[in-house]
């Protein structure tokens, strides 16, 4: 199933997201629907409030970005309940965007290198590391689980700038190659129990 994309101004991208548990219902499917659902959107990450599901949950599949830097090649994976339990390195600008908040990119400073846990698809556990890129992917799509946009984390002075192209989006006036899902819209009834 190819969920729509919930844009900027509905609620649930602001609710910390609630843990998923081993064996819910649903989960492989949702999992499956969720990479889908990215890949038809040409997204590189795609995390569960983003198609209107509160669940500490997201993908990543970072293939292409390969042209632009080989080691991405063959990056591709679940992230269910992840918890960053260390970030350190060079806190460095980097160009974002996200396809809950179409048409908009900004630089946002984040720390280049994080210490990540989480369990994956089949509920193995994971303690691992990253750097460059891939821990700016996987601290955007980590931010959508607590709540956080990447609109939150620029200087003030750009988010005053953004208002109106917010407020745009939030009314549905934007383009996007994928469908969406409005502030005011009702979303799809929850697949998990």
């Amino acid at each position: 199933m190819i969920y729509p994309i919930v844009v900027y101004g509905h609620p649930v991208l602001r609710r910390k997201s609630v843990e998923v548990q081993q064996g819910q219902e649903g989960l492989q499917e949702f999992i499956r629907d969720l990479w889908e659902t990215m890949h038809i959107s040409d997204g590189i990450g795609l995390a569960g409030p983003q198609v209107g599901k509160s669940l500490r949950i997201f993908v990543i599949d970072t293939a292409g970005l390969a042209d632009e830097d080989p080691s991405l090649k063959n990056f591709k994976s679940a992230f269910i309940n992840p918890a960053i339990v260390e970030r350190t390195g060079e806190r460095e600008p980097f160009n974002e965007g996200c396809l809950s908040i179409p048409n908009i990119r900004e630089d946002v400073v984040r720390e280049s290198r994080i210490r990540i846990q989480y369990y994956d698809e089949d509920f193995n556990f994971h303690d691992e590391s990253y750097d460059g890129v891939l821990s700016r992917i996987i601290q955007h799509e980590y931010d959508h689980l607590e709540g956080i946009l990447f609109t939150d984390l620029i200087p003030p002075i750009r988010k005053r700038l953004l208002k109106g192209k917010l407020n745009a989006i939030s009314r549905g006036k934007f383009d996007a190659n994928y469908k969406t899902v409005l502030p005011k819209m009702k979303l799809e009834p929850e697949i998990l129990k």
